[in-house]
């Protein structure tokens, strides 16, 4: 009795040490994120790009001492380092009026990631209280919002974009407001879409079941759980402000003189494209590698964030 009472003792303990073995570690939210985050190679280079350009653009003068406004006709059109006539004082070369290329291309990336980001936060605002309003109250307040976004989306953006510019005026506060008024579709359909597959949830029935008033389960409860595809969206809405932007300073119709926009300085460059290509191909090269690792930092979001993470 005594044997048969040690040996179930014993396979007790050892069921107990393979279960207590066999319980998976739970880690916090962050650290999922961050492993989930280090092993998407898409995640980690747009990260990778998008540091260095807002590191060199914030901290411009740390890294040329040269004003991107101080112009210099004797030193027009200096050519980069890697042509014969190249010097380092103007490594990138010089401008039609002899500005710093460097020194441009790094202020001008402020600008560009300064309409990027106020662009996303205005048109978010926008989007995403008309989005949460539509799905969460449904009926009569869904379908007048959905007739809003069915406007917006017949709306052409870059020829609405061109017309009030035109009629309005130009100048940087004019294009921040002109795309933040045009680009909220996107996070409107989204928080929508979002916002009606929570609203029935069962911890949003809780919170109304205990009283809780409408504008605290709307900031409490569903507004946490749709943040993650809002956050994508705004890494490709960032990226698509910063082309319209660039789309609309070419055009002489965005971001004015002197103001070193990368979109102007294509637009400036563009009757030396012959002669002196660097002109464009510079700012056009930082353009492109901005929007590059914004799209990628965007899709990596979507798979790193996504529950079963989709790659």
């Amino acid at each position: 009795m005594s044997t048969t009472s040690a040996s179930g003792a014993a396979t007790t303990t050892a069921a107990a040490a393979a279960g207590f073995d066999a319980v998976p570690v739970r880690r916090s939210p962050l650290a999922r994120f961050t492993k989930r985050a280090a092993r998407h190679p898409g995640f980690m280079a747009g990260a990778f790009i998008l540091a260095v350009i807002l590191v060199m653009s914030i901290g411009a003068p740390l890294f040329t001492a040269h004003d991107p406004y101080a112009q210099d006709i004797s030193k027009r059109l200096i050519p980069p380092i890697w042509h014969a006539k190249g010097t380092w004082e103007h490594w990138l070369g010089t401008d039609k009026l002899g500005r710093d290329y460097f020194a441009r291309l790094l202020y001008g990336g402020r600008i560009s990631l300064m309409i990027g980001a106020a662009t996303v936060l205005l048109s978010g605002a926008i989007g995403t209280a008309l989005g949460v309003a539509a799905g969460f109250f449904g009926g009569r307040v869904d379908l007048v919002i959905g007739y809003i976004i069915n406007v917006r989306l017949a709306l052409p953006v870059v020829l609405v974009a061109l017309a009030v510019a035109a009629l309005v005026g130009t100048s940087l506060n004019t294009v921040i407001v002109v795309l933040g008024l045009l680009l909220w579709d996107r996070f409107a359909v989204v928080a929508r879409s979002t916002t009606q597959q929570i609203a029935h949830a069962d911890f949003v029935s809780a919170a109304r079941a205990i009283g809780c008033s409408t504008r605290l389960i709307v900031f409490s409860e569903v507004l946490p759980n749709i943040i993650n595809p809002l956050i994508v969206v705004a890494t490709l809405e960032m990226a698509h402000a910063i082309l319209l932007e660039a789309a609309l300073s070419f055009l002489g119709l965005g971001v004015q003189p002197p103001l070193p926009s990368w979109g102007l300085m294509i637009s400036e460059g563009k009757q030396y494209m012959f002669f002196s290509p660097w002109v464009i191909t510079i700012p056009g090269v930082a353009l492109v590698a901005l929007v590059l690792g914004i799209n990628l930092l965007g899709d990596g979001l979507r798979d790193v964030t996504a529950p079963d993470n989709r790659s």
